[in-house]
């Protein structure tokens, strides 16, 4: 019994910040890309009605391959580990991708590469983040979650604005900012190249510093689920019956035929494809389940989805709001900036490219902030507080930000609005995850943290599919409205967080 209720040994911060600096080179790659990709785009041709549908192969990649890697890590363990052969394989592919994107401009079909490559980078950035949200929980006691997560926080937060900066920094080094027409400047070039080293040594460091507990020193861990406790989600897929499945069917379907009668955007199919499959591969987990087909991979994901505990069933509705008013951001900031700050939509002017490297400052700051914050606001905050109230109170001030965006027309004060949207960046990065990690079975937290990130990929694809057609009959060729949207969005995450219930805060306290 003592063995069983053995505690895990308790980190320093050298522990700590070996842990998460992974992190750090993973947060480079997915500064750079969202930062940058939108011009990318631009530069290449793409107009601004465009962008999402370009958009939308990254979250669609990280709604396919999360869970996936989620379940192959929780049954992984070899020479290197249970979640590390997953950093290693991430971070070489990331690395490819990085090094290929500058060379879109010199390819036949450039926009189609580029797109290729942003689809091959979210793919293995996908890889390697996954399982760096399950180690945190694998590695530390329930005591450190909220800590361990604050560190991750901070590494996320420096490694995009080291990503965000990267631009602008080599501007002021006299690297070219400017490129002829349908070229990448020199600037954006050097970036993306000098960032795939940084991701791929950050992420080697983890590798090499860190030894993972063996599936059999984790099972001696006290709050370790029995195994037949963690397969009771997939044999209740056995009592389940297919309307489920067929509803879901049914609404892809609907989806579908609605596009050419509303005059919506062709992206919309894509939602409505996404819809009747989640419908089609759910019927076919609960085929397998109830012919006692319970160990394969998808009836473990459908069994998992939806048997979610009800703590990860409530955040998945605060992340859905937050997250839509993110992926906003990430498309509609350059456009914004350079469009309503700088006064320029021409893609080869000196106007543009400014206010294109503005934003890179813009995204430095509100990291930054995150990154400050994740240390030394959060954990007060909840100590007074508690996580609940702490994180929509960050919500609420992130949701501020988005409202100056709409209202501010100087470059300057716009930095004010990044400070509240990096101070509820910090809080989603960290906050639902130290609560989850101290409420979900630990031997199955990499598929629990895969299934969390559809909460945040499939608002991303709603953003993607929906957005542009709303854009497109209300407010064409006027992106700015799209931040008020976003404000709106964090207002209702705000309150949706409200009903989440925890007894864990975040200094792990009862």
């Amino acid at each position: 019994m003592d063995q069983m209720l053995r505690e895990k040994p308790r980190q320093n911060f050298a522990g700590l910040w070996n842990i998460s600096f992974g992190f750090f080179g993973i947060q480079i790659g997915f500064a750079l890309q969202n930062a940058n990709m939108s011009r990318v785009f631009q530069t290449l041709g793409s107009s601004i009605d465009d962008l999402p549908a370009l958009w939308v192969a990254a979250p669609l990649t990280g709604l396919l391959v999360q869970p996936i890697i989620g379940h192959l890590s929780d049954r992984t363990w070899n020479r290197l580990g249970r979640r590390r052969p997953y950093f290693l394989t991430g971070a070489i592919l990331s690395a490819i991708a990085l090094f290929l994107m500058p060379l879109s401009p010199a390819m036949g079909a450039p926009l189609l590469f580029a797109a290729a490559m942003l689809w091959m980078l979210d793919a293995s950035l996908n890889i390697s983040m996954e399982p760096f949200r399950a180690f945190v929980g694998d590695m530390l006691r329930a005591d450190q979650h909220a800590a361990g997560y604050a560190v991750q926080t901070a590494f996320i937060g420096a490694g995009a604005v080291v990503g965000s900066i990267f631009p602008w920094f080599l501007e002021h080094l006299g690297v070219s900012n400017v490129a002829a027409d349908g070229g990448l400047p020199d600037t954006v070039r050097w970036s993306f190249w000098g960032g795939g080293l940084a991701l791929f040594a950050a992420v080697m460091w983890t590798i090499l510093t860190t030894h993972e507990y063996s599936p059999e020193e984790q099972a001696a861990f006290a709050g370790a689920e029995p195994e037949e406790a963690s397969l009771q989600p997939v044999r209740a897929l056995a009592s389940k019956s297919y309307l489920g499945s067929a509803l879901w069917i049914a609404a892809g379907l609907v989806v579908i035929l609605t596009v050419d009668g509303f005059g919506l955007e062709k992206e919309v199919l894509l939602l409505g494809a996404l819809l009747a499959l989640y419908g089609l591969l759910s019927a076919f987990g609960i085929h397998f389940a109830k012919r006692g087909r319970t160990a394969n991979m998808l009836s473990s994901i459908v069994g998992d989805f939806s048997g979610m505990p009800e703590v990860m069933k409530r955040l998945a509705l605060v992340q859905f709001f937050s997250w839509s008013a993110l992926f906003i951001m990430w498309i509609n900031t350059t456009p914004v900036v350079t469009q309503y700050v700088f006064g320029s939509t021409d893609t080869a002017s000196a106007a543009y490219n400014e206010g294109a490297n503005w934003v890179n400052v813009l995204f430095t700051v509100y990291n930054g902030v995150a990154a400050v914050a994740a240390l030394a606001l959060l954990p007060s905050l909840s100590r007074r507080f508690g996580q609940v109230i702490t994180h929509s109170i960050c919500l609420t001030l992130g949701a501020t930000g988005f409202l100056m965006f709409f209202l501010v027309r100087d470059a300057n004060i716009l930095l004010l609005a990044e400070i509240g949207i990096g101070i509820a960046w910090a809080s989603i990065l960290a906050m639902p995850y130290a609560i989850l990690a101290s409420n979900l079975p630990q031997a199955k937290l990499g598929i629990y943290m895969g299934l969390f990130n559809i909460f945040i990929v499939v608002p991303q694809l709603l953003v993607a599919t929906v957005m542009g057609s709303v854009m497109q009959a209300f407010f064409p060729g006027e992106p700015i409205w799209t931040m008020l949207f976003a404000a709106i969005l964090w207002l209702i995450s705000a309150a949706a967080m409200l009903r989440v219930r925890t007894t864990i805060s975040y200094g792990g306290e009862k």
